[in-house]
């Protein structure tokens, strides 16, 4: 293993319920081993670059109640496919080879399990979201 991937790996969240076991399919294995973690590493990264995507959609976010920010979180994930590429883009950078070997023999799968792991941490940052004063546009 080389240097990048140790420093990488060390870098990662412990997540205690994000279990892996032999029973499990490869995918469910790689989804609690790598996506959860490299995921909640990137969380407050995430958060800015969704705050960042709002406000170059107007910030009619915030004019929104909490059901249609639920939607327009889904829908910008699932239907902006640049958006969309962006996300995939933070988590992916924070594989190791081994991993990104992985990775790219079921790319679609994990794509979907990746996706909603990102949908799920966003929509958990709801309150974060909320408060447009924190956002400082450049």
């Amino acid at each position: 293993m080389n240097q990048r991937d140790q420093n990488l790996l060390r870098l990662r969240p412990e997540i205690p319920n994000a279990k892996v076991s032999s029973n499990m399919s490869r995918d469910e294995q790689f989804q609690n081993r790598t996506l959860r973690p490299v995921t909640k590493l990137q969380d407050g990264l995430l958060v800015e670059v969704f705050r960042n995507y709002i406000y170059k959609h107007k910030n009619t976010f915030y004019g929104f109640n909490v059901e249609k920010k639920m939607g327009f979180i889904e829908n910008a994930i699932q239907r902006d496919i640049k958006f969309r590429n962006s996300l995939k883009g933070i988590i992916i950078g924070q594989f190791t080879l081994d991993e990104y070997e992985i990775y790219i023999q079921n790319s679609s799968s994990l794509n979907k399990r990746m996706m909603n792991i990102v949908k799920e941490r966003l929509l958990g940052n709801l309150q974060l979201l909320e408060d447009q004063s924190l956002y400082k546009k450049a």
